[in-house]
């Protein structure tokens, strides 16, 4: 082994203040920020603090860099529940049922309501077989009882309402717990209050927390406006990594951003090739002739 390697495993097993060895009843901690040095005790985390600072902040950044960059599997939204097919991240192409809080495409809609017409059946939700709400206020008696289940998307949905109504303030709550929750979009209309100064003081710090949270969890519009965020202040080489991602989640206008930065020639052609095709991989994948037959039906109808 040579010299540095075993110096730096015997750092990695010593106590970065004090020096002393994992051994025996002893175990270290790591830094809760970085992942570089261990401490035997809270005293030693804080006596080694003025000269671990700097290098932590700069490990931090690498480790939130590593998670912000890397390609989600999906988008947000994942695969319809009844197909198994991903949902297009157009919400025209997929409904969002109250009863269930689930989000369903349009292939399965048409499905379910080619059985409901042949069998001369009632109106169902297409997964939980509830019947549809005929006012806006069952519409809102469902999500508030799915909310009473701890339902992220439900909470998301009523903080929409009270968005839309002008009460902010409720929006703001509704949309925090739904975050803490899971949901991605909840993470996202926080941007927006943020943003505005909605219900909450302005804050760019926050705003592009949550912006940054939405966007690894696999919201393609977040990730877009990281890009344009990034484009804007001049970092040109991170706004390309993440319009290249968004536009492998389906992402039009990530396309379109990255057609531009390949005339500017910041983007070379076989990157930009390689996202043209993940693009058009993402957007075949949502497709089924189901989907299609739906959406022939439902513009006629």
């Amino acid at each position: 082994m040579a010299t540095a390697d075993l110096e730096a495993e015997v750092a990695e097993m010593s106590c970065a203040s004090c020096g002393i060895a994992e051994i025996d009843d002893i175990k270290l901690m790591e830094c809760n920020v970085c992942d570089l040095v261990r401490y035997c005790s809270v005293k030693c985390q804080r006596d080694h603090i003025p000269q671990h600072l700097q290098v932590c902040k700069k490990r931090a950044f690498e480790l939130r860099d590593e998670i912000l960059f890397k390609q989600p599997e999906s988008s947000h939204l994942g695969d319809c529940p009844i197909c198994c097919l991903p949902l297009s991240i157009y919400k025209k192409n997929f409904t969002l049922y109250s009863c269930c809080s689930k989000r369903l495409c349009n292939g399965c809609m048409y499905a379910n309501k080619l059985r409901q017409i042949e069998g001369r059946l009632e109106e169902t939700c297409p997964f939980c077989r509830q019947l549809m709400p005929d006012t806006d206020e069952e519409v809102k008696m469902n999500l508030m009882r799915r909310i009473e289940a701890n339902d992220p998307i439900a909470m998301h949905e009523i903080g929409m309402m009270r968005y839309l109504e002008g009460d902010y303030e409720a929006a703001f709550d509704y949309w925090t717990k739904s975050a803490e929750l899971g949901d991605v979009v909840a993470q996202y209309n926080l941007t927006t209050l943020y943003f505005e100064g909605e219900g909450v003081e302005k804050d760019e710090k926050k705003e592009l927390y949550h912006l940054e949270e939405a966007a690894i969890g696999g919201h393609p519009v977040a990730r877009y406006n990281l890009g344009c965020y990034e484009e804007e202040h001049e970092r040109i080489e991170r706004a390309v990594k993440h319009y290249i991602i968004a536009a492998n989640l389906g992402h039009d206008k990530s396309i379109q951003a990255l057609k531009e930065c390949y005339a500017d020639g910041t983007i070379s052609k076989e990157d930009f090739a390689a996202a043209l095709r993940g693009h058009q991989t993402a957007v075949d994948e949502t497709k089924s002739q189901q989907r299609e037959e739906a959406t022939i039906f439902f513009v006629k109808h």
